[in-house]
């Protein structure tokens, strides 16, 4: 094998094995993660071959995970649906949006996990499961990415969910409480993209 794929007398596999070992459980990763150590070609193969040994668990194309073995269930746990999307814009170099039922979730505003979780992206439209959750990724426009606060696009998303006729004023005042978590700038600019209905509402987060 030439040189250039080995560092300090490690193999290739070696060098992948000791990063992988290193990390926490539960830590995905991407082909990517391990270009320093080879071409496609050969990460490939030395990924597959830890695969076969249960050294990583491959989560969708392109995606693995180190397992984590829950103690009380005594079986391996699967990473979250957030750190596995997180995971497939970093490998895409894509950006993601929560739509939905899961940005109602991921606010607070809903206790109850989806069973399927909607993100738009600037990457490729897909789908993949992960365990008993199904993650659909949908094409849109620039505009909906454009929304920059971790807290304000989720709530431009929840509230669409909800629909202006149906919020609760309970819930507006649970909205404005985490809108006033924000980065005040994001929280301005993403004013300036919201629908009139939803950027009414946020505005009253910055009184």
């Amino acid at each position: 094998m030439h040189t250039k794929y080995y560092l300090c007398g490690m193999s290739v596999y070696q060098q992948i094995e000791a990063k992988v070992k290193r990390a926490k459980e539960g830590t995905l990763f991407v082909p990517d993660d391990f270009r320093q150590f080879g071409n496609k070609t050969v990460v490939h193969t030395a990924l597959h071959r830890m695969v076969k040994k249960s050294l990583l668990t491959r989560i969708s194309h392109g995606i693995y995970a180190k397992p984590r073995i829950s103690k009380l269930l005594n079986k391996e746990v699967l990473p979250d649906v957030e750190k596995v999307a997180r995971a497939i814009a970093r490998r895409d170099k894509a950006r993601l949006l929560p739509t939905g039922a899961y940005a109602l979730y991921a606010l607070g505003l809903s206790t109850q996990i989806p069973l399927k979780v909607v993100y738009y992206t600037d990457g490729k439209a897909r789908k993949i499961k992960v365990g008993q959750t199904t993650i659909l990724f949908k094409k849109t426009t620039p505009k909906n990415l454009a929304l920059r606060g971790r807290i304000s696009k989720l709530v431009v998303q929840a509230l669409k969910e909800i629909g202006k006729d149906k919020l609760l004023p309970e819930d507006e005042k649970k909205i404005q409480d985490i809108l006033k978590q924000e980065k005040i700038q994001d929280l301005k600019h993403d004013i300036a993209l919201a629908p009139q209905w939803i950027a009414e509402i946020m505005a009253r987060a910055l009184k």
